[in-house]
């Protein structure tokens, strides 16, 4: 694949930040848009694996580095840090990013693809935008009010995400089985464990209204929503937590749900020992919200 697939370019947030942003081209006539938002303590260039595979599967692919992180993190003090805008700002920075994509698009469909801290932030995103975007994935997310909750009450609130994997090999072995992950995880200057605790509250901050029955009575009740998660997901608690927020869609009207979940995944299915399968069956999902097959899958492989 020619390097000239692979646009970077910045726009200018609320509050002056410049944002770190890249696109990358379909291989053949696209299909759509997938827009990909990271999780926490990572940055887009992790995604560069799948980005492949979407772009070989035609879709055109955008992402951004969310304030605080990547390159929109112009120093490195500044990693973890989201500023005074906080987490709002940073999902209104995801859908600057969707309004450039659908400008430059503007036929293709789009779809928003959000892991962890990103899929809080797009399950934000729809409270307010369900009705602009084509259909969501939800990668290792869950209930953020629960997890505040676990994350509170927890003896050991520092290690609490990889409490499950003790003895553990590191710190971070609830990322994934895949030793080799882990290890790039650690060793990427660009990745880091949390956020500075503002910006941490910042982000738990918007667990109430992800909670609220009446948050979600706006949202779309055809937007086609997949979520994939392992059974082993710290963040998801272990499904409870994934459940809880299939069956709070379901109760708001929700109409288009499908999920995978993968026995003994950990946190980031997308790196996970099986994520052929998990990429392809992403595939299959994305497949059907675009109509290519007749009715969108219900699965668990539990």
């Amino acid at each position: 694949m020619s390097s000239n697939t692979k646009h970077d370019f910045q726009f200018t947030s609320k509050d002056g930040l410049q944002i770190a942003c890249s696109r990358w081209e379909s291989c053949g006539p696209a299909r759509g848009i997938v827009q990909v938002a990271h999780g926490m303590g990572e940055h887009m260039g992790r995604y560069s694996e799948l980005i492949t595979v979407l772009q070989e599967a035609s879709f055109i692919v955008y992402a951004n580095d969310h304030r605080g992180h990547g390159r929109t993190a112009a120093k490195r003090e500044q990693l973890g840090d989201f500023g005074a805008g906080g987490f709002d700002l940073l999902v209104q920075d995801m859908r600057e990013l969707s309004l450039i994509a659908r400008k430059e698009h503007p036929q293709e469909p789009l779809l928003l693809l959000g892991h962890s801290m990103g899929s809080f932030a797009a399950q934000q995103y729809i409270l307010d935008y369900s009705y602009s975007i084509d259909g969501m994935a939800l990668s290792g997310s869950g209930a953020l009010d629960r997890l505040a909750a676990a994350l509170t009450a927890s003896a050991d609130p520092e290690h609490f995400l990889n409490t499950r994997f003790e003895p553990a090999r590191t710190p971070f072995d609830w990322l994934s089985r895949d030793t080799r992950v882990v290890d790039a995880f650690i060793n990427d200057p660009l990745c880091f464990p949390t956020l500075k605790p503002a910006s941490l509250a910042s982000f738990l901050c918007a667990a109430p209204r992800l909670a609220d029955p009446k948050a979600r009575t706006g949202i779309c009740p055809d937007l086609p929503i997949y979520l994939f998660s392992g059974s082993e997901d710290p963040v998801g608690q272990q499904l409870d937590g994934v459940r809880k927020l299939i069956e709070r869609y379901k109760k708001a009207g929700m109409r288009n749900i499908s999920y995978d979940f993968y026995e003994g995944g950990r946190h980031e299915m997308l790196n996970e020992v099986n994520r052929g399968e998990v990429r392809t069956n992403l595939l299959v999902s994305l497949a059907g919200v675009l109509g290519e097959q007749s009715q969108p899958r219900e699965a668990i492989c539990l």
